[in-house]
């Protein structure tokens, strides 16, 4: 096999690792500039930016102070993105796929000004399970978000009906529907993915091959780019986390081991007295599963045993590991989905005081009696680097933000 073909690693001959496709090292040029005319295209006189943080979701690299950046010997996972600074947002994009058999590859990311502000809103939402069947939830989450005006939406996860136990068809037509509704929202939507973006890997009910080239997290990338990445809003720092691991066929909550040492190396690029808030799928900590009761059968029992070892699946298994290192900076807030629950977590501890939200449902209540579950989403202000409680608004009924 040539250097330049694609290996793709099998469940059978590693056991517990993924199937994965490992891509030679190549080598990553570029430039990250201020687009003063918008045309996409770095024109004359057009400045470089200076110490943004640029990676391909191994290294992060800062760029210099023309604005190039270099990532040598890059084995990512075919992603380059920016995490876009304050005061800037992206003019076509904030990341680009880059094609391991051109040996190297020069890249560009066009940056547009915009007011740096220590005021706004932004929106969490969760669970968009969208199809041509709950569409209409989606489209009126994007009435609700363009009548607040926020600075930008967040959503954590779930965002299509299935991909984990349906043939490429469906998933990919489902991955389009997404993309063609946030397209329409007016504020900028970041997504993150949830369990049911892992494409085939529940293979009894898929029948998709492992060496599907768009098994498992491959879809997700092939659609909206890096499963975890940053960028900066506000003062604040907002990291997207891929909280969705799988053993073998089986899906849990986990941040898996090349994240986390992306994630130190992305911290380190930040400035430790920058607030940091997180936004992930399944969340680190939650109440959900005392409400919704153990199961142990399919599809998605209460726990797991991943390679001897027995764990909640719906909460994230190395948790305070993760939170432990995120606090490095102030870390104020994390989001999450997964339960279909408005729920707010406050732990009064020695160390910081952090704050565990998960977000409702945007595709519908759950129902479960006394306990019935409303759908909805959270707008969230921030002063001067502080982010308030959030205010929840069904999605049924949509009252007044207050100011």
């Amino acid at each position: 096999m040539s250097p330049t073909n694609l290996l793709l690693l099998s469940l059978a001959t590693f056991g517990h690792q993924h199937t994965a496709l490992v891509t030679p090292d190549i080598d990553v040029t570029g430039v990250v500039f201020i687009d003063q005319n918008g045309n996409g295209t770095r024109d004359p006189g057009e400045p470089g930016v200076p110490g943004v943080a640029v990676s391909d979701q191994d290294q992060v690299v800062l760029t210099t102070a023309d604005g190039s950046f270099q990532i040598f010997h890059s084995h990512g996972n075919g992603i380059v993105f920016v995490s876009v600074p304050d005061g800037y947002r992206a003019a076509r994009g904030f990341w680009q796929a880059v094609d391991s058999s051109a040996g190297s590859r020069a890249l560009s990311f066009p940056l547009l000004r915009t007011t740096r502000v220590s005021e706004f809103t932004f929106i969490h939402g969760s669970d968009t399970h969208i199809s041509e069947v709950s569409i209409a939830r989606t489209e009126r989450f994007r009435d609700l978000s363009d009548s607040v005006k926020p600075a930008f939406v967040l959503v954590s996860g779930d965002l299509v009906r299935d991909a984990l136990r349906v043939p490429a068809a469906e998933a990919s037509r489902l991955y389009e529907l997404y993309l063609s509704e946030i397209a329409k929202f007016t504020a900028p939507v970041w997504s993150v993915p949830g369990n049911h973006e892992n494409f085939g890997i529940e293979r009894l009910r898929s029948l998709v091959s492992p060496t599907h080239p768009l098994y498992g997290r491959r879809m997700f990338r092939h659609y909206l780019g890096p499963d975890y990445y940053s960028f900066n809003y506000g003062g604040i720092h907002f990291v997207g986390l891929n909280s969705v691991d799988y053993e073998d066929m089986w899906y849990y909550g986990h941040i898996d081991s090349v994240q986390v040492e992306w994630l130190k190396r992305d911290l380190a690029a930040v400035s430790p007295t920058t607030p940091v808030v997180t936004f992930n799928h399944i969340p680190f900590f939650t109440a959900g599963e005392t409400i919704n009761g153990y199961m142990d059968s399919p599809p998605a029992p209460t726990a797991i045993t991943v390679r001897g070892h027995t764990q909640f699946r719906h909460a994230v298994s190395n948790a305070k590991d993760v939170i432990r290192l995120i606090q490095t900076h102030p870390y104020t807030l994390a989001l999450a989905g997964h339960m279909h629950m408005r729920e707010t977590i406050v732990y009064e501890t020695a160390g910081p005081r952090i704050r565990f939200h998960q977000a409702a449902a945007i595709v519908g209540s759950s129902e479960d009696g006394a306990l019935s579950m409303r759908s909805g989403i959270t707008v969230y202000r921030v002063r001067n680097g502080q982010v308030d409680d959030g205010h929840f608004i069904p999605l049924e009924a949509g009252p007044p933000i207050p100011h």
